[in-house]
């Protein structure tokens, strides 16, 4: 049989409220009794029923959930990380789902989660349906929005301007002494993100005189793979290219692959910039010119900002965590 709290109040000669403030993690008793109901419970054998916990009607949910783009990202998986530490340490659960990129698709997720009534959720970018924001104030549930900045969040919000990363890396190009630049991307007609950062770079480069060449944007996933049948394609429609910006860091390493197969040397023939700051750009034999962004940083932010709005602290509708261009030797 599955002890109970009730078990464990009994053996230790004390309350079953006492019980539940210890596993808690509360205070208010004294160490002794701490140490005994803890080892009682484990020579017991005692495990929490975190469903109770989570929707039991004589308290708050404990559950919080997560929307991003892809499970599969990189990225969002260090994102992941930072948030499920931060609020496993506030005594929260994480509940993730992904949105493929596609708004109805969030919606839908949204309107799923919501019955279960979370304590609150984290949505990745600015941008929804008109009904997921109905919803989301008619929930009057904490909302925080990250990843792409928003000065006009629903909630709050925590990241940083994905144009800004693209005007920052279209200077650095420009102060690198390219001139013909190309882009490739991915994801077609789906991320709103990286279509940000390449809107930065188009305007970095008009305003330096030198407007963007050619722009390559596939339908695939932002992979390895991409970077490298994708910078044959753009470089067989736009060969004079001295500089390609990708999407992101395994784009960015595909190209680089590319470019070592058929012997285009970097960046003496022709530069190769990436995006995001993943640890493999730093251990390649010239290190990756990218932009490092702050993922952990800003998954631990997020939790730690939702809680905080439960617990009805004032804290900042926005908040901007700081990216930083690495200028490698890629360009």
């Amino acid at each position: 049989m599955k002890a109970s709290l009730e078990d464990i109040a009994r053996v230790a000669g004390v309350s079953k409220m006492t019980v539940s403030r210890v596993l808690r993690g509360a205070s208010g008793f004294s160490d002794e009794t701490r140490d005994r109901v803890l080892q009682i419970a484990q020579n017991l054998g005692y495990v929490p029923n975190r469903l109770a916990a989570a929707f039991g009607a004589d308290q708050a949910s404990t559950l919080v959930g997560m929307c991003v783009p892809r499970l599969t990202s990189g990225l969002f998986g260090h994102v992941l990380d930072g948030v499920d530490r931060a609020l496993t340490r506030l005594g929260f659960q994480l509940m993730i789902g992904a949105n493929n990129h596609s708004l109805a698709e969030e919606e839908a997720w949204i309107r799923q989660v919501v019955s279960w009534r979370p304590a609150g959720l984290i949505l990745s970018g600015r941008t929804h349906t008109p009904a997921t924001v109905d919803l989301l104030r008619l929930s009057a549930l904490p909302v925080v929005e990250i990843w792409d900045l928003t000065t006009r969040p629903i909630d709050l919000a925590i990241g940083f301007s994905h144009v800004d990363c693209g005007v920052e890396m279209g200077q650095h190009l420009i102060r690198r002494g390219r001139r013909r630049i190309g882009y490739l991307g991915a994801l077609a007609r789906a991320d709103v993100m990286g279509a940000a950062r390449l809107q930065g770079l188009q305007q970095a480069l008009q305003q330096a005189g030198h407007p963007l060449e050619a722009v390559e944007i596939l339908h695939d996933a932002p992979g390895f793979y991409a970077g490298y049948y994708g910078l044959e394609m753009l470089l067989a429609r736009a060969p004079e290219l001295d500089a390609v910006a990708f999407h992101n860091d395994e784009m960015a390493i595909g190209g680089l692959a590319w470019c070592q197969k058929c012997g285009l040397r970097v960046p003496e023939d022709i530069g190769i910039a990436g995006w995001g700051g993943m640890e493999a750009a730093s251990i390649l034999p010239r290190r990756l010119t990218t932009t490092q962004v702050p993922t952990t940083a800003i998954g631990k932010a997020a939790a730690e900002a939702l809680v905080a709005r439960l617990q009805g602290a004032n804290i900042p509708e926005v908040t901007v965590l700081p990216t930083r261009l690495i200028p490698g030797e890629t360009v």
